[in-house]
């Protein structure tokens, strides 16, 4: 399916923050999205302009649902309808889920590293969710830099998941505003150093963010001895980079 262009139904939406919001689409045959895949989302208004965005998958839903978590932009064409207007029964033209490098497969069987930046954290929350779903026994940690407390995306599951005894870490760093007794502050090189999965262990390394988050957090990984060819990235305004 992933190559056609097919109508999915609208069957769920859930807010993740103020401007984002979770979008459960049912496709019309069976479907199945690797963690990190993405779909193209096209709308048509009615003079017959279109606009395609891509938006990554948050969860893989057996067998022909997947959710797309999408967050607001304002100045966007796509994404303000998306967050505020679609309704559950509405329709949606999409293509995929698709990609090949950015994915997170349950036979690999190396510890991973997630580090993502805002709604950088979608695709890797995919990478959690099928990490559980699977059973994996390996470690797996994510790293997530966000505004505030009200800009966390998935915090009720995140909170569930880090507080149960699984091979799933959770550490946040608040860049603008934090709950008490928590640190305010962007993430620099000391803390990633403190909070990742050492080379020693030789992970697989995902970071999804903003351009300039994901070359930062890159190069220090590597100053600590991660090997680039272990490091995998993406970039808001590519694939799950959307307006």
């Amino acid at each position: 399916m992933s190559g056609a262009w097919n109508v999915a139904d609208v069957v769920a939406l859930e807010a993740e923050t103020p401007t984002a919001r979770t979008i459960r689409l049912r496709l019309p045959g069976p479907v199945h999205a690797a963690a990190g895949q993405h779909v193209d989302v096209r709308l048509t208004a009615p003079d017959g302009y279109q606009a395609v965005r891509s938006y990554s998958v948050s969860a893989s839903v057996p067998p022909d649902a997947l959710d797309i978590t999408v967050e607001e932009l304002p100045d966007g064409e796509v994404s303000p309808y998306l967050v505020r207007d679609l309704a559950v029964g509405d329709q949606l033209e999409v293509r995929g889920p698709v990609g090949g490098w950015f994915v997170w497969r349950p036979e690999e069987q190396s510890p991973v590293q997630l580090i993502g930046g805002g709604s950088g954290v979608v695709p890797l929350m995919a990478m959690v969710r099928a990490h559980r779903a699977a059973a994996h026994p390996a470690p797996i940690r994510l790293l997530y830099s966000v505004r505030s407390p009200d800009s966390v995306f998935f915090r009720r599951e995140l909170d569930s998941l880090a507080a149960d005894h699984s091979p799933f870490s959770l550490t946040v760093v608040y860049t603008r505003a934090a709950p008490e007794g928590h640190p305010v502050g962007r993430l620099d090189a000391p803390t990633l150093a403190e909070h990742v999965l050492g080379n020693g262990a030789d992970p697989l390394v995902y970071i999804c963010g903003a351009t300039a988050f994901v070359e930062a957090v890159s190069g220090w990984l590597v100053a600590l001895g991660h090997a680039p060819a272990r490091i995998k990235t993406e970039r808001y305004g590519g694939l799950g980079g959307t307006s």
